[in-house]
C-alpha cells in the first residue's frame, strides 16, 4: 500500500499542489466517501482541509475503485491531477 500512498503524493505534487499532502490521507478520505456506495460513476466533494475542497470523480466497482480525475480547490489556486494518464 506504501507505494499507492506514494503514487497519489507524487502525482498530486506534480499538479503543483502547494501544500504537504498525505496519501494515505487521500486514499482513507476516498474510502470514506465510497463506503457502502453502489456500483457506478461518481463526483464526490470533501472538505479536506477548512479551506480546501477535494473533488473526486471516481468509478466504484465491486471490490475496487477507479480515482480518474481529483481537483484541488484552495484559496492559492485550482490544481487537477488525471490518474488516468
Amino acid at each position: 500500500m506504501e507505494e499507492l500512498y506514494q503514487a497519489i503524493e507524487q502525482k498530486i505534487k506534480e499538479s503543483g499542489y502547494p501544500r504537504e499532502i498525505s496519501g494515505e490521507a487521500v486514499y482513507d478520505d476516498i474510502c470514506d466517501q465510497i463506503d457502502g456506495k453502489e456500483n457506478g460513476t461518481y463526483v464526490l466533494l470533501s472538505k479536506f482541509e477548512d479551506d480546501v475542497i477535494f473533488e473526486y470523480h471516481i468509478t466504484v466497482m465491486d471490490q475496487e475503485f477507479n480515482l480518474g480525475i481529483l481537483t484541488m480547490r484552495l484559496p492559492e489556486g485550482i490544481y487537477a491531477v488525471n490518474f488516468d494518464e
